[in-house]
């Protein structure tokens, strides 16, 4: 498959904390510590000819309405010729953490808005990254009755939209079939290095850039 992304282009990662990964905000270039940096340097070293430039402006406990609130700034403004999202676990976990929940058609307005905004005011084409849970520790388990619905969404969503989907609920299942569930995420949400890992080569592969 030849790589989707094009010479020159400005990738935008946009998510939580998964994406932000640690990132130092006062510098605009930097990617954190997680999948965003393993993609991006990957798919520099595949096709340094390519001078693509990423960025990531994922923030820590972020909910699709708090995308919605800085979208213009820290997407829209930035002029990203791809945008790559990833958001919705913590629409479902402040549901049982804080008795704040976010409704599945409140999630599929806002990422509707988030994707109608981005379709009309650029051309950038984008990438849909689905939320996933594992069972660490075992109160995850009553999450999926909220989440699954919400994957639900992402997965119409993209198709909706035209967008390249990245499918982690399965594939973070199937891993957890080789080795306990905790090695790839140790509370069940934020992912190890390894799970970081899993993340980068699935969005490599779907935007068409696999080693």
């Amino acid at each position: 498959m030849t790589a989707w992304i094009q010479q020159g282009d400005v990738v935008l990662f946009q998510g939580d904390s998964i994406t932000d990964a640690g990132r130092i905000r006062d510098k605009a270039d930097d990617l954190g510590k997680g999948y965003a940096l393993m993609a991006a340097a990957q798919f520099s070293a595949l096709y340094p000819e390519k001078q693509v430039r990423f960025l990531n402006r994922g923030i820590s406990g972020n909910r699709v309405k708090d995308l919605e609130r800085r979208w213009t700034e820290d997407c829209l403004d930035l002029k990203p010729n791809v945008v790559s999202i990833y958001i919705g676990i913590n629409d479902t976990w402040r549901r049982y953490d804080r008795n704040d929940p976010t409704s599945t058609g409140q999630f599929e307005a806002g990422y509707r808005n988030l994707l109608t905004q981005t379709v009309q005011r650029t051309e950038a084409r984008l990438v849909l990254i689905e939320p996933f849970v594992l069972p660490v520790p075992e109160d995850r388990k009553q999450w999926r009755e909220d989440l699954d619905p919400k994957i639900a969404v992402v997965r119409q969503l993209a198709v909706e939209f035209g967008a390249r989907l990245v499918c982690l609920d399965g594939l973070f299942a199937q891993a957890s079939a080789r080795v306990q569930a905790a090695f790839w995420a140790p509370d069940g949400v934020h992912p190890s290095p390894g799970g970081h890992a899993l993340i980068a080569n699935a969005w490599l592969q779907t935007v068409g850039a696999a080693l």
